[in-house]
């Protein structure tokens, strides 16, 4: 298995057929892949959709949550699922395209060990939202970007391709999945935002207000910035180990493909 798609979804009926069609399109020649939808207490259809939808498509999982738990929360356990190196996570409201993923995909195995490359980030430079959401998104990116110097031009797009243990090593807490970039670069990675393709949301509605984003974002901008200033990266220069716990520590990876035994940077909170 080389890739597990995440998706997280609440209600999503109208939509997640249709991308589901065009994720098994875009990487039915191109890898190995599973798709992990967390329905996340979905209360129209979208249950029992997706059941029907694991006899059309052999690589579909599904994840239930009792109750709708958010969006980090979806995307916690549908990566603690997942049985890829690497994830691709998906918004499940359609904007996403998934035609973008195979090239993310690339240029995060092309690159080397030395890049500690960890993430490729989507950049949605022509966004299909309203101006509102437009306006308070460039200036709570800027703010952001400001305070924890993260570089990502836009960390709230929801297409991302990374490590599964990059994500399994980061702090949790609820709304961390809009915190992704500053928390890979916190571990020692690094992140490059390419340009994404942007959609209209073609059925439904967000299912989060701006005025509730953003009072979140404040307090959890803060606790972000404070976990940063906590962190300390060692550069490990050796590591003795004992004969027969050598085939243990190889297999330790800081960034997914460099074992511990050459000098590395690690997060200590």
């Amino acid at each position: 298995m080389d890739l597990s798609v995440v998706i997280p979804v609440h209600n999503e009926a109208e939509n997640i057929g249709g991308l589901l069609q065009e994720i098994h399109d875009a990487l039915e020649y191109s890898c190995e892949f599973e798709i992990v939808v967390v329905d996340d207490g979905s209360t129209d259809t979208t249950p029992h959709l997706l059941n029907q939808l694991t006899e059309r498509f052999d690589s579909l999982r599904i994840v239930r949550h009792l109750a709708s738990c958010g969006q980090s929360t979806a995307l916690m356990t549908g990566i603690d699922a997942a049985v890829a190196p690497i994830i691709a996570t998906l918004d499940g409201d359609g904007q996403n395209d998934p035609g973008n993923i195979p090239a993310m995909l690339f240029a995060l195995e092309a690159a080397t060990p030395e890049d500690r490359l960890m993430m490729v980030a989507g950049f949605r430079k022509t966004r299909k939202d309203s101006w509102w959401r437009l306006f308070c998104s460039r200036i709570a990116n800027g703010v952001r970007s400001r305070i924890l110097g993260d570089q990502t031009p836009d960390t709230g797009c929801g297409i991302k391709v990374f490590y599964r243990e990059a994500f399994l090593r980061m702090p949790r807490f609820n709304h961390m999945h809009r915190f992704m970039p500053a928390l890979i670069i916190r571990g020692g990675g690094r992140v490059l935002s390419v340009p994404v393709n942007h959609r209209p949301r073609a059925h439904g509605h967000s299912h989060y207000g701006t005025l509730q984003r953003l009072m979140c974002g404040i307090v959890d901008l803060a606790g972000v910035a404070w976990l940063i200033r906590r962190n300390q990266l060692p550069v490990i220069t050796q590591m003795d180990v004992a004969h027969d716990e050598r085939p243990t520590v190889d297999s330790i990876r800081f960034d997914g493909a460099t074992p511990v035994l050459r000098s590395l940077r690690r997060a200590v909170a």
